[in-house]
């Protein structure tokens, strides 16, 4: 269940951040996957499951624009 649960959010997240950045989904799927806030979404010592979806967002444009 939370297998189900992380990847509707970062189904999300991904959709959102094509959006943002008004790219295609493709390329917002591979800039996702490539940023480390993905990685520590992915980890749950970390607890970013646990924040909100634009919070989560606003970590990755961070990250990008660093």
């Amino acid at each position: 269940m939370r297998d189900t649960v992380l990847w509707r959010k970062q189904s999300h997240i991904i959709i959102m951040l094509a959006e943002t950045l008004q790219i295609d989904a493709e390329r917002a799927l591979d800039l996702f996957y490539s940023t480390n806030t993905y990685q520590q979404l992915s980890d749950p010592k970390y607890g970013l499951h646990l924040m909100s979806d634009q919070y989560i967002l606003d970590n990755i444009m961070m990250e990008i624009q660093q």
